[in-house]
């Protein structure tokens, strides 16, 4: 059973920078793409960036480009997601996801974590 934990989430100033990660057990992690997803209050789940099997290709939703930054540790099991450059409307609660394939694609994917909190202030 595919298991992820979300953590790092809290409240930051505009401009500040918060660090996510998603510990993944259940299957092997290096064999599949991961992704970040967020949900802003009133908004539909939207996509913000994914990471192939083995980090060599990544992509992002064009509000976050040039602002985060995905990646993973396939030792540690760990998925992350650095935000820099935070602004108010990045405010959502963040998730982490995972399906059956290597590569990123944009569909909804299978596996979900129960998600964190990220508020960011002006």
């Amino acid at each position: 059973q595919v298991q992820l934990v979300e953590s790092g989430g809290g409240l930051v100033q505009a401009g500040g920078s918060l660090r996510l990660s998603c510990a993944a057990s259940g299957r092997t992690f290096s064999s599949y793409a991961m992704y970040w997803f967020r949900q802003a209050p009133g908004k539909e789940r939207e996509f913000v960036a994914g990471i192939s099997w083995l980090g060599a290709t990544t992509e992002y939703a064009d509000s976050v480009k040039g602002r985060f930054t995905i990646s993973r540790d396939n030792a540690k099991n760990t998925l992350y997601l650095q935000m820099d450059s935070l602004k108010p409307e990045d405010t959502a609660e963040y998730y982490c996801a995972t399906d059956n394939g290597k590569h990123v694609v944009r569909t909804t994917p299978r596996y979900w974590g129960q998600g964190t909190q990220v508020a960011v202030s002006s």
